[in-house]
């Protein structure tokens, strides 16, 4: 049976203001930006957040730890692809598809290495955190899509993308070494 805790509801939660961000994204309204961004950082929020509580209130489970980062990865793809709809352009395009195909790389070799019993070879590194933090700080600046302070956000969101798209790349270079290194052994 499926234990459903506090931490669990929230990632739940998570994965049902997916299409909540979607439908605001697409809504003909003057803040529709504010609002998209406001849900992607309250998800983004309630990631960190179930982690806390779980570690915290010692309430892990596999069934949280296997769908943390689906909801996570879930909630980036989509984001991204509506992101590259509204901003066609190969500058869009280039690290979306950089960041969506390592996620499922990563994701595949992970699954891979359980299999084998190497899954602790491809645990969280301090890069991916890096890469994480910068990629979800450039989404929700593409979001707003507005000046802030007199910065285009949108400038500003498509340097970090860039930024998120090289340490992403250089995340997954480390994880393939290692696992490759393991295989050898």
């Amino acid at each position: 049976m499926i234990d459903i805790n506090i931490p669990t509801l929230l990632t739940l939660l998570r994965i049902a203001l997916i299409p909540v961000l979607a439908i605001f994204f697409y809504l003909p309204w003057e803040y529709s930006n504010i609002a998209t961004t406001f849900i992607f950082f309250v998800a983004g929020f309630t990631d960190w957040l179930d982690g806390y509580l779980a570690r915290k209130m010692q309430l892990e489970t596999k069934f949280g730890a296997f769908l943390d980062p689906v909801a996570d990865k879930i909630m980036v793809a989509v984001v991204l692809v509506l992101l590259v709809q509204t901003v066609s352009s190969v500058w869009m395009t280039i690290p979306v598809a950089i960041i969506i195909g390592r996620e499922i790389t990563i994701s595949s070799l992970r699954e891979w290495m359980a299999e084998i019993g190497q899954r602790a070879t491809v645990k969280v590194s301090d890069i991916g955190k890096w890469k994480t933090s910068a990629q979800m700080l450039a989404i929700g600046c593409l979001l707003y899509n507005d000046e802030l302070l007199g910065l285009s956000m949108q400038t500003f969101g498509l340097v970090l993308l860039y930024i998120a798209a090289i340490l992403t790349l250089w995340s997954m270079i480390i994880y393939l070494k290692a696992a490759y290194t393991t295989v050898l052994e």
